[in-house]
């Protein structure tokens, strides 16, 4: 892995580059998005680059792998890895792009640092980024020719075949592939890239859970609107779907993607949501009772109230179906008849070995993960799915 030379190197700089690794990003997505405007409009979240998280995944994913090599320097951190992989692959990300982020990226370092930037500290960090550059190349290579995807062309036009409005601000969408072809198999947990061009022209993608058992010719997302600040284009994807995409029309997705899924076996589980994050939980509910899982699954969700979690007849229903199966729904409605406030797994039965599957917003999520591990669950067995930039990393 690192060479033991630009290990200690690394370890000498890390403090420095840590402390200004958000103005080297930020700096690098203006450098970048200044040579390849295009990058911005048709690859890149512009409501995240607006809101500042991705500059902080970023940040927090590059400290991240650095600081791991030098405490691992015969180790790599290939669950983070791969975590950024998928999210890479549902994107079509190319490995002819990556030459391009380094030019912009060690630009934004070295004006930065200044004369800090020796070039034995400039050749040591060059070593850090190719090591996970090529590390991501060669997973997102394995990951495009599993799914049958040439020159990461993810691309395929689907029919809606069907629209639901869930709640008032959530709406479901049936989709089959437009070529009349079968649809790709996918893992409960894991979601699909939805590509639409907007009235500027611009193609923006977002990442949607797949919800339902899968079939031969049909899948299914959920889909919240999203509301940002005024002007923020923040939810413009999720706005244009909603107002926007009918019976009929057509969406360009990718093949399926994501890490969070279920590992094989009757362990106890726990599935934790909040919000729209129900749905790659609904996903695995519906895997575990058409397999008729023994072990005991306990299900929790948080939201505002029972009109707003969306699909909450099916999540209590597939929960039912389970023979150990038990659901826990938390309201900030005090009228709602069910557990009011924020999750409390104090008195909630976990038996030993629990695995335990999180999504939802970061706080909820670092909430839980608390919980869990103060009832002797694992750290290990913690597994969880974020919504956007992976700002686990950077404030863990």
């Amino acid at each position: 892995m690192l060479t033991g030379y630009s290990a200690a190197v690394v370890r000498s700089t890390l403090p420095a580059v840590g402390a200004a690794i958000e103005d080297i990003t930020e700096l690098f997505y203006g450098k970048l998005f200044a040579a390849r405007p295009e990058l911005l409009r048709d690859l890149f979240n512009r409501g995240n680059q607006a809101a500042g998280t991705q500059r902080q995944a970023l940040a927090g994913s590059i400290a991240a792998f650095a600081t791991y090599l030098v405490e691992h320097p015969d180790d790599r951190p290939d669950v983070m890895l791969r975590r950024i992989a998928h999210k890479h692959a549902s994107l079509g990300v190319r490995a002819d792009q990556y030459p391009v982020v380094h030019q912009h990226l060690f630009e934004a370092i070295a004006e930065v640092l200044g004369d800090a930037v020796t070039p034995e500290v400039a050749a040591a960090w060059d070593e850090v980024y190719w090591l996970m550059a090529n590390a991501l190349t060669a997973i997102e290579s394995q990951l495009y020719a599993e799914q049958g995807v040439v020159d990461a062309d993810v691309w395929r036009p689907w029919e809606v075949v069907d629209r639901t409005e869930e709640t008032p601000a959530v709406a479901s969408f049936l989709l089959r592939p437009a070529d009349g072809g079968p649809a790709p198999a996918f893992r409960a947990g894991q979601y699909v890239s939805v590509q639409v061009q907007l009235p500027d022209g611009a193609r923006q993608v977002r990442q949607y859970s797949l919800i339902g058992a899968p079939s031969a010719t049909t899948r299914a997302i959920a889909v919240k609107k999203v509301t940002g600040a005024s002007g923020d284009p923040d939810g413009e994807v999720s706005h244009h779907l909603h107002a926007h995409v009918r019976q009929g029309d057509l969406l360009h997705l990718s093949p399926p993607y994501g890490d969070l899924v279920l590992a094989p076996g009757d362990a106890p589980l726990l599935l934790a949501s909040a919000g729209i994050g129900c749905t790659p939980m609904l996903a695995m509910l519906e895997e575990l009772a058409s397999a008729g899982h023994p072990g005991p699954v306990t299900v929790v969700h948080a939201d505002r109230s029972p009109g707003s979690h969306a699909l909450r007849a099916h999540h209590e229903a597939l929960a039912a179906k389970l023979p150990a199966g038990t659901a826990h729904f938390w309201y900030e409605d005090p009228d709602s008849g069910h557990h009011t406030g924020h999750v409390d797994l104090s008195g909630v039965p976990l038996a030993p070995g629990t695995r335990a599957y999180l999504c939802g917003p970061l706080p909820f999520m670092r909430a839980v993960r608390g919980q869990l591990l103060g009832k002797g669950v694992a750290a290990a067995d913690v597994h969880y799915e974020v919504f956007g930039p992976d700002l686990w990393l950077a404030r863990r």
